[in-house]
């Protein structure tokens, strides 16, 4: 796909969330952690590349994890992508993660993209989308996935969901749906909403939707980003801060003076939206159709001075795939999607049983590995086992009669004769030795699990040395 040229990328790769203990750890920082047995950070990278946007900065939190980030990069993406990696404080936030490399940001546009984001919805679309339109910001919407198929509880420990669960987001959008002019996230929307009397006037109709996500990825007008970015340090968040910001000062970016009263005037509280099943999935709110003298709304949307923000939305389509491995569910979450319903992310070859089965893995006798599974390489089990719905990572020992359903298992993982492992993720180098059962757990790297014990519910993880 050709690709409006002078665009840089920043992607947000973290650095070890708390949310995401025990999985994450000094040794493996958030970008790192595996999905089908490739790190997180890997899907966005060729997304970039296939969409031929090649200029990347990558911000990690944390010195060490920068380190870490950056030498598998190196490994992997050398002679393929140019990619500059910085680290940042922990505590900055992902607005202050784009201050810290703003120094480097000379392109006309910044794409702004979480490492987390596991997604086949092209980059360069939203980059022309957002030339086209000649927006500030384009954000990328998204259907959640629903949850696949599972056997035996969720590889996280929660109970599985038809719709993921998380707190709803309210996007309002315009009658041709690429005007972004309201947007709320779901702790916004517990405390009820308010919407300007002004933005009603202007859009004369706008459409609310709650079946949307907003997938962190924008690409932004670089002038504005890095203007409002210096002139508001108080703004820590892209997605819960910078965003909405752009959006609400629409109408008042550019007034003069004698209309500041009108643009500014109070808010008017149309609903107070709730989260609970009855609200309507997309409902129109009418307002008074009289002009702003900043706006007119023609047949294509939003029709603005050149001194006036424009923010715009870039909504995937319905069958995409677009997730952000943000917790420990989402972690099992997409892990199992991607080895189920979409196989198409991860570049492997699927089996005639439908899982991906590597050539250097060995079995024994009577052991079954299911549809939507995956064994890595140079990983061996034993006889009589059964994996279900799970991955295997690379180079395993497996013993006899061990049962893994519905769980992920990284790579150089021992595994005894007769444990099971239901609804669980065991990060690397983890010890399970006989008969140890683990239900709903998180095991974290190096731990060793004592023979006959079960677990149920529960996060292990040796104590990490300061």
């Amino acid at each position: 796909m050709g690709v409006p040229m002078n665009f840089q990328v920043v992607i947000l790769a973290g650095g070890t969330s708390k949310k995401l203990f025990p999985l994450v750890s000094k040794d493996v920082p958030k970008a790192l952690l595996p999905v089908a047995n490739r790190p997180v950070l890997s899907y966005v990278l060729e997304l970039l590349e296939a969409s031929n946007l090649k200029d990347v900065i990558v911000v990690v939190a944390g010195e060490d994890a920068a380190v870490r980030v950056g030498g598998w990069i190196s490994g992997a993406y050398d002679d393929r992508l140019h990619v500059e990696v910085a680290a940042v404080p922990e505590d900055v936030g992902t607005a202050g993660a784009v201050r810290a490399v703003a120094h480097h940001l000379t392109a006309d546009d910044i794409l702004v993209v979480s490492g987390d984001l596991v997604c086949d919805v092209p980059p360069g679309a939203v980059a022309a989308t957002h030339r086209r339109q000649e927006a500030t910001v384009t954000a990328l919407l998204c259907t959640p996935p629903a949850t696949g198929p599972s056997e035996g509880g969720s590889a996280a420990g929660g109970k599985d969901k038809a719709k993921r669960p998380g707190l709803v987001n309210v996007i309002g959008l315009d009658s041709t749906g690429q005007s972004l002019l309201f947007i709320a996230s779901g702790a916004q929307v517990e405390k009820g909403l308010r919407i300007q009397r002004s933005l009603l006037r202007t859009a004369g109709q706008m459409e609310v939707h709650s079946d949307l996500v907003d997938a962190h990825l924008y690409a932004f007008k670089r002038t504005v980003l890095l203007d409002v970015l210096e002139q508001k340090p108080k703004i820590r968040s892209i997605k819960d801060d910078l965003v909405p910001y752009l959006v609400r000062s629409q109408l008042r970016y550019g007034a003069s003076s004698n209309n500041d009263t009108q643009t500014e005037e109070a808010t008017n509280e149309i609903h107070a939206l709730q989260k609970s099943d009855t609200w309507p999935f997309n409902q129109q709110i009418a307002g008074d159709p009289q002009s702003h003298p900043l706006f007119s709304l023609g047949v294509s949307g939003w029709k603005s001075d050149a001194n006036v923000l424009k923010c715009c939305a870039y909504i995937a389509n319905k069958s995409k795939y677009c997730a952000r491995l943000n917790s420990i569910q989402a972690f099992g979450d997409i892990n199992r999607d991607v080895v189920g319903e979409a196989t198409h992310l991860t570049g492997y070859t699927i089996s005639a049983h439908n899982n991906i089965v590597h050539p250097s893995a060995q079995h024994g006798s009577k052991t079954t590995i299911g549809p939507y599974c995956m064994l890595g390489e140079g990983s061996q089990m034993g006889d009589k086992c059964s994996v279900k719905r799970s991955i295997v990572g690379r180079h395993c020992r497996i013993g006899s009669n061990v049962k893994i359903v519905n769980s992920v298992v990284m790579n150089h993982v021992t595994i005894e004769d007769g444990c099971l492992i239901q609804g669980s993720i065991v990060c690397s180098n983890v010890q399970l030795l006989d008969r140890a059962t683990l239900k709903d757990c998180q095991v974290g790297a190096g731990y060793i699990v004592a023979s006959g014990t079960e677990h149920r519910g529960e996060a292990l993880a040796k104590k990490e040395k300061a």
